[in-house]
């Protein structure tokens, strides 16, 4: 029963009695109203007459805007004026181009497009909870309601990581160019394999020159070479509980996919193979480097439901699934923390392991509060026992920092928004000196 049924049944009206008795009467208006009410709810189209089918976006970048649209069929012989709520969770931030509220009328036979805009503010899957279909009769005096999963056409929507790295892509391709030797520039690029042989022109390094090339020849001949192609590299990122903080805006996790989805794609384009492992106390993703045309958008959707665990990162497991995994020498990015708890006693014993058989290197960020609070005079003691503490949170960072360095292991430390480019920089600074 609508207001509108409510409002006519608190009308003040004579009271008829239509049988002796003390306590039972009826209005004739009551009466007729209840009747109205009864007829108008069987003239309500019944919601199971409906065809509702969903179309739109299935992905979206976190922060874009992704369309759903919504299509109902009236598939009864009356006209349907029904109250259509598209329920999402509240994270996916729908936006309905009709307000739920709004009366909306679909004809015999015809077809309704109720579009809806979402603009999502975090990752991974977000489907529709609910359709709610409240059909009202002619009068609007009563309804037909039918809402919940049976009624909800399934729909997901995966949002997929921010990638804001991608900006700085052109920019390390084209030093990559300038590595391969491909782009003139003031000196030629440098590498590790052997190219080609080519006369001799002045400038050339004398180091060069293939002497028994060159006395089969009528020229002097220098070898060019190229950076090193189809090297190995592995991004693991730590999915525990160092990864739920929240640095600046979002979690550590969010900034590490970052720095990986850049870190992959100038590795790709510089002929070399990428995996991927996403790891805590279990594996929660793997991604190998077959097919690299298709490994940006397949690791950009393995990513997409990636989230933290409040959990401690077995670092025995992840060392083991490297090592299984990678029998070639490979560079081994571990993207985590530098926190004394989780690597002074998980990392720190499987690393000469790991370390022996391959090129490790770790990606961690600065966390912002921890500057914030050693900078400025305190003016209450409060002020003085935060600095301290955090003035003993850079030591334990820095001594976590030396004792990966006495393994061999290189440390890439730098703020959240400069993580990914100064990854990219030491990646090629590795790769330009053959030390991949």
């Amino acid at each position: 029963m609508t207001w509108r049924a409510a409002l006519l049944l608190a009308a003040g009206a004579p009271t008829l009695p239509l049988w002796p008795s003390p306590f039972v009467g009826v209005s004739v208006m009551t009466g007729a109203v209840l009747l109205l009410v009864v007829v108008d709810r069987l003239l309500a189209v019944p919601p199971a007459a409906l065809t509702v089918r969903r179309e739109g976006d299935r992905t979206v970048r976190l922060g874009g805007t992704a369309t759903v649209a919504l299509r109902v069929e009236n598939t009864s012989g009356r006209t349907l004026r029904a109250q259509i709520r598209d329920a999402w969770v509240p994270s996916v931030g729908a936006r309905p181009d009709v307000p739920p509220r709004r009366v909306v009328t679909v004809a015999p036979g015809e077809t309704a497009v109720l579009p809806t805009r979402l603009t999502p503010t975090r990752r991974g899957d977000r489907p529709a909870v609910a359709l709610t279909v409240r059909s009202l009769g002619p009068l609007r005096l009563a309804f037909r309601q039918r809402s919940g999963r049976p009624a909800t056409p399934p729909w997901t929507l995966r949002v997929l990581p921010r990638f804001d790295s991608r900006r700085h892509l052109p920019e390390k391709l084209a030093r990559l160019r300038v590595i391969d030797g491909t782009q003139v520039s003031r000196g030629r690029g440098q590498g590790t394999e052997f190219d080609t042989l080519r006369e001799y022109v002045v400038g050339d390094d004398v180091r060069s020159i293939d002497w028994r090339a060159s006395a089969r020849q009528a020229d002097v001949l220098v070898r060019t070479w190229r950076p090193e192609r189809d090297r190995r590299l592995v991004c693991v990122l730590d999915t525990g509980r160092t990864s739920a903080v929240r640095i600046g805006d979002e979690p550590r996790l969010d900034t590490a996919i970052d720095a990986a989805l850049l870190l992959t794609a100038l590795a790709s384009r510089a002929g070399d193979r990428v995996d991927l492992l996403a790891a805590d106390t279990a594996v929660r993703a793997t991604v190998t480097g077959t097919g690299r045309a298709a490994l940006l958008p397949r690791l950009v959707h393995a990513l997409a439901p990636l989230q933290p665990a409040l959990v401690e990162t077995d670092f025995e497991l992840v060392a083991g699934e490297v090592l299984r995994r990678q029998r070639q020498r490979s560079l081994v990015v571990l993207f985590t923390a530098l926190e004394a708890g989780a690597l002074g006693e998980g990392l720190l014993p499987v690393l000469p392991r790991l370390a022996a058989r391959h090129r490790v290197m770790i990606a961690a960020t600065h966390d912002p509060v921890l500057s914030a609070m050693t900078t400025g005079t305190p003016s209450r003691p409060e002020d003085a026992y935060a600095a301290a503490a955090g003035w003993r949170a850079l030591a334990e960072r820095d001594r976590v920092r030396a004792a990966l360095t006495r393994y061999g292991v290189l440390v890439v430390d730098a703020p959240a928004g400069a993580l990914a480019t100064t990854l990219a920089d030491t990646y090629l600074r590795l790769k330009s000196q053959g030390q991949l």
